[in-house]
Parts: C-alpha cells; sequence; structure tokens
C-alpha cells in the first residue's frame, strides 16, 4: 500500500509542500510547463503539451486512487503479479507522457517530430494496457479466492425456505397471477 501512496504523491500535490519542503510532482508540473513554454515562445497553436496535464492527471491520480481502494479491498499489493503490474504501467505512463512533452516541445519550437517520438508512445501505451491488464488478471484471481465455493451456503436460510426445510437458500415461491385473473 505504501508502493501505491508513493506513486500518487509523485503524480499529484505532495503533502511535504506545507511543512516547508518542496517535492517535484509531475502532474501540476506539467500544467505549468505548458503555459510558460507556449507563452515564452508566443504559440497559440495547438500541441501535445496541453493534454499532459490530464493524461497524467487520470493516468497517474486517479488511476492510483482506484487501486488504493482496489488494494485495501482485495491485499493486492502483497503479490508478484501485483509488482509487475505497478512497474510495468508506470513504465508506459512514464514513456507516453514524456513522449508528449516531446512531441509538443518540437511542436512549439517549429521542428519537425522523429517517427521515433510516436513509436516510443506507442509502446508507451502498448505498456499501459499491459499493465492494466495485468491489473484485472490479478483482479479476478483475487476475486475467486474471496468467493465462497458454488453450492455451498454457510447461512441457514431463513423465513419460509426454513420452515418448510428446503436447503442451500431455495425457498418456495408463491404461483404469480396474471392480470385479468380474479384473485
Amino acid at each position: 500500500m505504501r508502493k501505491i501512496l508513493r506513486a500518487l504523491l509523485a503524480h499529484g500535490e505532495s503533502p511535504r509542500r506545507a511543512c516547508g519542503r518542496s517535492r517535484s510532482s509531475t502532474t501540476p508540473v506539467s500544467g505549468l510547463y505548458y503555459r510558460e513554454f507556449t507563452k515564452h515562445h508566443d504559440f497559440d497553436g495547438r500541441t501535445q503539451l496541453a493534454l499532459v496535464h490530464t493524461h497524467l492527471l487520470a493516468l497517474g491520480i486517479l488511476a492510483f486512487l482506484v487501486v488504493l481502494a482496489l488494494d485495501k479491498l482485495f491485499h493486492l499489493s502483497g503479490s508478484r503479479l501485483f509488482t509487475t503490474f505497478f512497474w510495468v504501467y508506470n513504465a508506459g505512463l512514464v514513456l507516453s507522457a514524456a513522449m508528449m512533452f516531446v512531441h509538443g516541445s518540437r511542436t512549439v519550437l517549429g521542428r519537425p517530430v522523429p517517427v521515433g517520438v510516436s513509436l516510443s508512445a506507442g509502446l508507451g501505451h502498448i505498456l499501459l494496457t499491459a499493465g492494466l491488464v495485468l491489473l484485472f488478471v490479478l483482479l479476478g484471481r483475487r476475486l475467486k479466492e474471496s468467493a465462497p465455493a458454488r453450492g455451498s451456503n454457510p447461512v441457514r436460510p431463513s423465513g419460509a425456505g426454513a420452515r418448510t426445510g428446503i436447503s442451500s437458500g431455495q425457498e418456495e415461491r408463491p404461483e404469480r397471477r396474471r392480470s385479468g385473473q380474479p384473485g
């Protein structure tokens, strides 16, 4: 769980700022870089830099808040599969964001964007997807572990089923009346 919290702090605002120490966090810095870099170069066109801030917010902070909640419920962080997910996902996030920075900065400067930037960004997206697949596989395993065996009913049924002696939670169902029939 501490690993997830550290990742959240790396992508978002740091509570250490209140203590007088500064710690770099990528999300606010990306928005500041976009604003100041485009202002300095008198650029008013479209650029990838405008998207970096929201991508880091959604894929970094919000995604890891969801993972933190899932870890609390299913104890994911103790697994080797979780460690693999964590590093693959973060590598994909860093690579994708870095290529967005490079692409956007070259656009603002009026320089052509090399093909390698797009290829690297694609690799970053592939890593993000692979990380999410690993997370879903881990969640599936934990859900199977926590689900009771099919057909077993640890709680004794109550109500009409308990009085009639029907087991495994099946209760007698009254006949349905069709509309228009007297009843």
